[in-house]
C-alpha cells in the first residue's frame, strides 16, 4: 500500500501520478485509508487539523507523487441582488459555525434545508448543485507540519507499528 505523509512544493516540476479524489469531510481526516485513481490503496497520515486542499500534490517514502482532487459533492450556490446582502448571509452563516466557501458575488455551503430557508428569507437566491466544496481555513487555520529543507512539507509521522493501550495493559 502506498503512503502519503510529506507535501510537496508547489515549484516541484515532478508529475502526479495518480489523482486521490476526496469530499472535503475526508480531506480533514487526520488517518485515512483511500483508493487512488489508478485502483491503488494508500495511506494518508497527517497532523490534527491539516486539510488536504485540491490541487495539492502528496507524497511518501518511495517519492511517487499523488494529487488532491476535491470530488464534487451536494451544496447549495448562494447568490444575492447586492453586496450588502451577501454580506448579511455570510454573517448570518458565520454566526452558526456554518462552513462556506467564497467566491467572487457568491458563496457556497453544504446543503441544508434549515439554512437555505434562512438563506431565502434574507433575500439570497440559493440553488443546488454538486460543486467541489473549499471553506475558508478560519482565522485560526494556519499551516502546521515541519519543512523537510528540500521544499517539502512533512505532515506527519508515519507510525512504524501502533499499539493500541487498554485501561487494564501493564507498561
Amino acid at each position: 500500500m502506498l503512503t502519503l505523509h510529506t507535501k510537496i512544493d508547489p515549484s516541484d516540476p515532478r508529475p502526479a501520478e495518480a489523482q486521490l479524489v476526496l469530499p472535503y469531510d475526508l480531506r480533514e481526516k487526520c488517518r485515512l485509508r483511500a483508493t487512488l485513481s489508478n485502483g491503488e490503496e494508500a495511506a494518508v497520515f497527517t497532523v490534527r487539523g491539516t486539510v488536504l486542499r485540491d490541487g495539492e500534490r502528496l507524497t511518501g517514502p518511495d517519492g511517487r507523487v499523488v494529487q488532491i482532487v476535491a470530488a464534487l459533492e451536494p451544496t447549495y450556490l448562494v447568490r444575492c441582488p447586492d453586496a450588502h446582502t451577501l454580506l448579511r448571509c455570510a454573517f448570518h452563516l458565520g454566526n452558526r459555525h456554518t462552513q462556506a466557501q467564497l467566491g467572487d458575488g457568491w458563496l457556497r455551503i453544504r446543503r441544508d434545508p434549515v439554512l437555505k430557508e434562512m438563506l431565502e428569507g434574507l433575500r439570497a437566491t440559493v440553488s443546488e448543485e454538486n460543486g467541489p466544496f473549499e471553506p475558508e481555513a478560519g482565522a485560526y487555520g494556519g499551516g502546521h507540519g515541519h519543512h523537510d529543507g528540500h521544499g517539502q512539507h512533512l505532515l506527519a509521522p508515519v507510525p512504524l507499528r501502533q499499539k493500541i493501550h487498554r485501561p487494564g495493559d501493564r507498561s
